[in-house]
């Protein structure tokens, strides 16, 4: 018989989540604190129940997995790292199981990046009956949380480590938190918090995409919305560097204004400005990032409802970003 480890077994570790909700036979990550979840609107709290980023990580000697969970549709898959190295990905879709084999007999890291789609209540698991398992040593890699839209959540990327801020994450060696939302990025002041009061060695806030959609936020509100975000921020990280993003390219939206009078261009200029009015009140840690440097009509290939990048276009986002980012 194989040995099963509960999903509340303390030795299995959740980074990336800000929360989890426990009972007795399943965890669920949260990416908001669940506990105020009423708080927030509930579009966004859809969003907050998909784990992007969020891995269970644990140490063990066992040479195969078997995890379960609840069954969900448009689930994407679970990937297994070891070490830090990619071996293999699980589909979950429709499933309340996924299994891992011939790992090997040695002891390991083990990391199982979760559904950047779908909700997912973990189970527990089974590992070999022999099997030691421990808590994983302490990951004092620098610690980066990055907030955007569904171009953040990155829905249609092939699976957990294939989006953008996985590969930017994994290549720099960076303990991610991912808050991308899709369309529900809108300045949420209870999601400045939630960064606020996490700890962050660099933040990177992608902004635009989802006001411009949703007409949340108008010429007159974007600008000062970003400063009063950045401030939240800035109550518990003065001088974490904080970089923000302004929207990629989008055929159709560059020069197309909204309902409220508002282009892609006029908003990558409120970024610009919002970025040069906090550094002229002292803030010399803030900075900006062009999103036509990130992905930029040259890509247009790589956007296939003209909006969404495709997973060869997340690629290419991680890409240019490692260029862009501030290294910490």
């Amino acid at each position: 018989m194989p040995q099963h480890i509960a999903a509340s077994d303390l030795r299995l570790t959740w980074p990336g989540a800000i929360s989890t909700e426990m009972t007795d036979d399943r965890v669920m990550p949260w990416r908001i604190p669940y506990v105020e979840r009423n708080l927030f609107a509930k579009e966004l709290v859809e969003k907050a129940a998909m784990p992007a980023g969020v891995r269970i990580r644990f140490q063990s000697n066992t040479s195969s997995i078997e995890g379960f969970c609840n069954s969900f549709p448009e689930r994407s898959q679970v990937d297994l790292l070891i070490d830090g190295g990619y071996v293999a990905s699980a589909v979950t879709q429709n499933k309340t199981t996924f299994r891992f084999e011939d790992l090997g007999s040695a002891t390991k890291t083990v990391e199982l990046w979760l559904p950047q789609v779908g909700e997912f209540r973990f189970k527990g698991m089974n590992i070999d009956v022999s099997a030691e398992l421990s808590e994983a040593s302490t990951n004092a890699s620098p610690k980066w949380i990055t907030y955007g839209s569904s171009i953040t959540h990155c829905s249609g990327a092939d699976s957990p480590t294939t989006t953008w801020p996985a590969i930017v994450a994994r290549t720099r060696g960076y303990d991610l938190t991912c808050l991308g939302f899709g369309g529900q990025c809108h300045l949420d002041p209870l999601i400045a918090r939630v960064i606020r009061d996490r700890e962050a060695d660099l933040i990177s806030l992608c902004l635009g995409i989802n006001i411009y959609g949703g007409e949340s936020l108008s010429p007159r509100t974007f600008g000062p919305g970003i400063i009063g975000f950045v401030k939240i921020v800035r109550e518990k990280h003065p001088t974490t560097p904080i970089a923000l993003l302004s929207p990629i390219f989008s055929p159709g939206r560059e020069d197309t204004s909204n309902a409220v009078g508002f282009t892609l261009k006029q908003m990558r200029e409120q970024v610009v400005m919002a970025v040069e009015k906090l550094r002229a009140s002292g803030d010399e840690n803030i900075y900006y990032i062009d999103g036509l440097n990130i992905l930029s009509s040259d890509s247009e290939h790589l956007l296939p409802d003209d909006l969404h990048p495709d997973n060869e276009g997340y690629g290419v986002m991680a890409k240019n970003l490692l260029n862009l980012l501030p290294t910490v």
